[in-house]
């Protein structure tokens, strides 16, 4: 399935560095993962699975699993741990136990020009790939120096958080083409308006 066939380029990203960083995106500007179709895209374009898997067997219900496990991810990701958070503690759970499951089984196979690809063994059930996600949650938050890479966008109203590999921790945006080139251009409208007073 081809991205743009179930919703426009720009509206899903994969620019956070990390798989469950780019789960949470998917609720910015507004909620992504409101259809099988566009999940199935998100799925595929986030390299859970290889392109041209099949995912013809996902159905209403997984949209909803996948909102839940972002739900307790971000609080995970934007919360502190406290004595007694309830809330915490109990996202804290469901990501453990969503980690649980056997995440799919990926397969060196030649592909038409003989050199190898990935496939999947089956067609991936929701619960594998949710535990694929919760994997990735659990290496980040339980990695120190991953952990510290962390960084919330400097965008205007931007609530992404991504993974800040850049040389010297420099990066200001989740992106240089989004975020950053909005700000480019106010910061040059505000130049341009305070030449004109003068």
């Amino acid at each position: 399935m081809a991205l743009g066939t179930v919703t426009a380029p720009h509206e899903l990203r994969f620019d956070t560095g990390r798989i469950c960083l780019d789960l949470l995106a998917t609720t910015h500007p507004e909620e992504r993962l409101g259809s099988v179709g566009v999940l199935s895209a998100w799925i595929t374009g986030s390299g859970l699975v290889p392109a041209g898997t099949p995912l013809t067997h996902a159905d209403g219900t997984w949209p909803a699993a996948f909102r839940e496990l972002r739900g307790h991810l971000a609080r995970l990701v934007h919360g502190r741990p406290a004595p007694g958070g309830v809330a915490y503690d109990l996202a804290l759970a469901r990501v453990n136990e969503t980690a649980r499951a056997a995440p799919p089984t990926p397969r060196a196979v030649p592909g038409g020009d003989g050199t190898l690809v990935r496939r999947l063994e089956a067609p991936p059930g929701c619960a594998a790939l949710l535990a694929a996600i919760a994997r990735d949650a659990v290496d980040l938050l339980t990695d120190p120096l991953a952990r510290g890479c962390l960084r919330q966008c400097e965008g205007d109203h931007c609530p992404i958080v991504y993974l800040d590999t850049s040389r010297g921790r420099r990066r200001r945006w989740c992106s240089s083409e989004v975020c950053g080139n909005r700000e480019r251009v106010a910061r040059h409208r505000r130049r341009a308006a305070a030449l004109s007073r003068v």
